[in-house]
């Protein structure tokens, strides 16, 4: 059946994959971003398709559209972004949840909360089980991403058991792929974007604290499973419990790209997490069995290529 359905955070690196997907399946989308952190180019090859519709507005300004579902990804996701300007991350996690719930509530629509590994903070139970509550510092540098999203999900199941809103909350845990921004600073985009131009690769602290790393196509196919089931609200992790430090994929980005940059280390900053994988037991569970396809090593090499497009270096 084909659905009319609206992407918050639409021209974002997985806004931008998630249009691409439902408009393969056949459905009708509306990508409304700002451009604060998404961009058009992510979106310009979807520009001509007939069942797209690019709407540029904020989330935390009110909206009326005619849908069947929406999904939440409006959000700075990376430390540079959402910290840039910290009362606006905290309005747009909250007054944008506000008013996408207010409008599924209208329209009887089912909406789509993408939350994060964040709200754990920085765990004290590994690995992160949903019903683990989290670690979280509530006034510091972070916080304004960390209890954005927490209250988010809280409004979600506020309005799904005051008003029978149907909802559905991800976890995300890192993702990475094509269409990440060149310089949102997280790891992956961080070290590939260093190695490609010979720059120094910068590791903060000793390069022993973890991540997981889920390649996007993985997590855009957890997405879609998730909205879609009706055994479940959420909260689901969605992530790849494959665990590596990050002197690990410093030494994966170097070898595939075979740069000659040195890794250097600097200030671990505040509150950095310093473990961080997904318990992905209720995701088998209710997901038909969903977990991840594609190896580090493989998804990188399709990242490396993609910023090597994107900045014109040749390899």
């Amino acid at each position: 059946m084909s659905l009319r359905i609206l992407i918050t955070g639409g021209a974002g690196f997985l806004g931008s994959n998630l249009c691409d997907r439902l408009l393969a399946e056949g459905h009708e989308v509306i990508c409304m971003d700002n451009l604060f952190t998404g961009r058009k180019v992510n979106i310009e090859h979807l520009l001509q398709n007939p069942k797209f519709e690019f709407v540029r507005h904020d989330v935390v300004d009110p909206f009326k559209v005619e849908v069947d579902q929406i999904y939440n990804l409006a959000c700075p996701a990376s430390p540079p972004h959402y910290q840039y300007n910290a009362i606006k991350t905290i309005k747009t996690s909250v007054m944008g949840m506000i008013n996408c719930l207010g409008l599924a509530k209208r329209l009887n629509a089912r909406v789509f909360q993408a939350s994060t590994s964040e709200v754990y903070g920085d765990p004290e139970v590994h690995p992160q089980t949903e019903d683990y509550w989290g670690h979280v510092n509530p006034i510091g540098i972070r916080s304004c991403y960390d209890e954005g999203k927490r209250c988010a999900e809280t409004l979600c199941f506020d309005y799904h058991r005051q008003n029978g809103v149907y909802v559905r909350i991800v976890r995300i845990f890192n993702t990475y792929g094509p269409r990440m921004h060149p310089n949102d600073g997280r790891v992956v985009s961080n070290f590939i974007v260093q190695a490609l131009k010979g720059e120094d690769i910068t590791i903060y602290g000793d390069g022993n604290q973890t991540r997981s790393f889920c390649y996007v196509d993985d997590l855009i196919e957890g997405f879609v499973r998730l909205m879609n089931q009706d055994e479940t609200t959420g909260p689901i992790n969605i992530g790849n419990p494959g665990e590596f430090t990050m002197l690990e994929l410093a030494e994966n980005v170097i070898d595939l790209t075979g740069t000659s940059s040195e890794i250097v280390h600097e200030d671990l900053p505040a509150d950095d997490p310093k473990q961080r994988k997904p318990d992905i037991t209720l995701a088998k569970k209710y997901l038909n069995n969903w977990e991840p396809q594609v190896p580090l090593r493989e998804g990188l090499e399709k990242t490396i290529e993609y910023f090597a497009q994107t900045l014109d270096i040749d390899r």
